[in-house]
């Protein structure tokens, strides 16, 4: 899994029909410290998310897959949750 910060939407009108009523959203990947990484994904949303949220993002196909409950979905990336607060503390 990885954070990252949600900046913008992707629509499309022309795609595979899994992605019907699915909404896709760009993420910037961020390290533990909240700061872009520089890399991003196209993830669905599948928690309500919206521009400018800390997400926690699963970007491994089988487990996305399970997350949407359809084992032949062309997925790989999904938001699994927004994030309140990270902790870099130990203990």
């Amino acid at each position: 899994m990885i954070t990252g910060r949600v900046s913008g939407q992707l629509v499309s009108t022309i795609n595979h029909p899994f992605y019907n009523g699915h909404k896709l959203l760009i993420v910037d990947r961020t390290g533990a410290d909240g700061k872009a990484t520089g890399d991003y994904c196209i993830a669905v949303d599948t928690v309500d998310a919206g521009v400018g949220d800390r997400v926690l993002v699963l970007d491994e196909g089988n487990g996305a897959r399970q997350v949407v409950n359809d084992p032949h979905a062309p997925l790989r990336t999904v938001i699994v949750g927004i994030v309140d607060q990270v902790d870099t503390t130990a203990g």
